[in-house]
């Protein structure tokens, strides 16, 4: 994936939605680390000495806004967006830095239906430049079935995405209409992917991760093949969920990294892998981690940690973790109407081995600090 094109990257507590949309179907990191991938227009290994030097990052970054996602455009601005409380529109932030985006100004720059289609839990909305255009894909229910909720795409020709008009492209559409949100987009050696969650008829499950590739930007294409399921104890904690994927591709192989659990401190992080060169619309080529990849800890009092993307930090070389995570382990009432979860972002660090090494959640930034 080209950090020119899209860095994929991005939900609210649905777990208690999941489990009854199931049942109407039937059924970087606390030491630093520097990624080893050049800058757009830098040859690989090569460093630029006039890139500056990321500055410490302010956290939480954005309160109240779950389900980040940050994208870095090749006009110098990174290009802010998350679910807010209140599911009722879509907000964009832009800056230059990425501790800028703390106190950019925001914009609505669509809101939910007063009734019929797109109308409830307008959820996890992600901005993407494809083709010269601007896409919002997003989760939305309508009004007369508010947990009958979709994935959906909104399409801006102009340059800004502050400007011009949003188009509504539709719903994108799946093999079955159930249950389905989380949509991202990646391209690989010049084919482009859709990866979500959904639930399957017939499965034991809330929501598994899924691959297809596309004709359009809001079109699927060819088979749809499920890469992931819950399977492990640390992935069914409450509900038996797989969502909110996001995929870096750096050092030969493609990582994808997902949620999993219920969305309180039981919420966690996932990772599957597969080699660059691989068939990616081949299940077998993806391993996936028995073990989660990014936990609650309570040492720097973070929980719930996960709905992550990815973003680059202002040196062009240096990967950043952007994901929510709150500060408690308690929640008063359903966790669906708990706003504390705030954007936080860290370097993400790199093993030897090549793979990705997501640390700990880092604590707040001390008061006054930086």
């Amino acid at each position: 994936m080209s950090r020119a094109d899209d860095l994929p990257d991005a939900a609210p507590d649905r777990r208690l939605v999941l489990k009854g949309a199931a049942l109407a179907a039937g059924a970087l990191a606390a030491v630093p680390g520097t990624a080893h991938a050049a800058a757009p227009g830098t040859a690989p290994g090569e460093m630029s000495a006039r890139r500056p030097k990321p500055a410490p990052y302010v956290n939480p970054l954005v309160r109240n806004r779950a389900d980040p996602h940050i994208h870095r455009h090749s006009d110098g601005f990174y290009y802010y967006t998350a679910t807010v409380p209140e599911y009722d529109r879509i907000i964009l932030r832009r800056s230059r830095t990425l501790n800028g985006l703390a106190t950019a100004a925001e914009s609505v720059v669509w809101r939910a239906h007063p009734t019929g289609e797109m109308a409830a839990h307008i959820w996890a909305p992600e901005i993407h430049r494809i083709g010269g255009k601007w896409y919002l894909y997003f989760a939305a229910a309508p009004s007369h079935d508010v947990w009958a909720i979709r994935m959906w795409v909104l399409e801006n020709a102009h340059p800004d995405p502050f400007r011009g008009t949003w188009v509504e492209k539709g719903q994108i559409k799946t093999a079955w209409e159930t249950f389905s949100l989380d949509a991202t987009t990646f391209t690989h050696r010049g084919t482009r992917y859709l990866a979500w969650a959904q639930h399957e008829p017939g499965m034991d499950n809330n929501t598994a991760l899924w691959l297809s590739e596309m004709a359009n930007p809001w079109t699927l294409t060819g088979p749809q093949v499920r890469l992931s399921t819950p399977e492990y104890d640390w992935e069914c904690v409450g509900f038996k969920v797989n969502e909110g994927a996001s995929v870096i591709a750096r050092n030969g192989r493609l990582f994808m990294s997902y949620s999993a659990g219920a969305t309180d401190a039981n919420y966690c992080m996932g990772l599957l892998t597969a080699d660059a060169d691989a068939d990616l619309m081949d299940p077998a080529n993806w391993s996936k981690s028995p073990v989660p990849v990014f936990t609650s800890d309570d040492a720097t009092r973070q929980y719930g940690p996960g709905h992550n993307s990815f973003t680059v930090a202002e040196d062009g070389r240096t990967d950043v973790l952007v994901y929510h995570a709150r500060q408690y382990k308690e929640i008063d009432g359903d966790p669906l109407h708990d706003p504390n979860r705030h954007t936080r972002v860290q370097r993400l660090g790199w093993k030897p081995d090549g793979t990705p090494d997501f640390g700990i959640p880092v604590a707040d930034t001390a008061l006054g600090g930086a």
